[in-house]
């Protein structure tokens, strides 16, 4: 059911350095910045930074995660097999396509996304984050 790594959420502390550092260092190229967050790909790689609240991002997982792709048509199936044999959430999902936020047995923080970084940033266009800007 799940199809490929879909992106990686990193919690931070400074958004603007993480910023600089996944673009200017390492080459990500930049795809929309707001006030709490950025979206960078590189290759087939979507990057999330996300701004934690935490006193430092790598001590609290914070919004950390692994997401994994799924076609839509086997979300709900996904979801309720997983359901079924008592897998714990851990976020309920707010933004564009369905998504199960997920733990591990050891509690690592996993996520199913239906979507991709285009239409994230179609979907975000059409209603944007706080102070957010894009880099066509």
């Amino acid at each position: 059911m799940l199809t490929g790594f879909n992106h990686l959420t990193l919690a931070v502390n400074d958004l603007s350095r993480s910023f600089d550092f996944y673009s200017r260092l390492l080459g990500f190229r930049p795809e929309a910045i707001w006030n709490t967050g950025a979206y960078l790909s590189l290759g087939e790689l979507w990057l999330c930074l996300s701004l934690s609240n935490e006193k430092t991002a790598a001590q609290a997982a914070g919004y950390t995660h692994y997401a994994f792709s799924i076609r839509q048509q086997d979300f709900d199936e996904f979801t309720q097999r997983l359901s079924d044999n008592e897998v714990r959430t851990w976020k309920e999902n707010r933004s564009e396509g369905d998504s199960f936020y997920f733990l591990d047995p050891d509690g690592h923080q996993l996520e199913a996304h239906v979507g991709s970084l285009a239409s994230r940033l179609a979907e975000c266009k059409q209603k944007p984050y706080a102070g957010m800007r894009f880099f066509d």
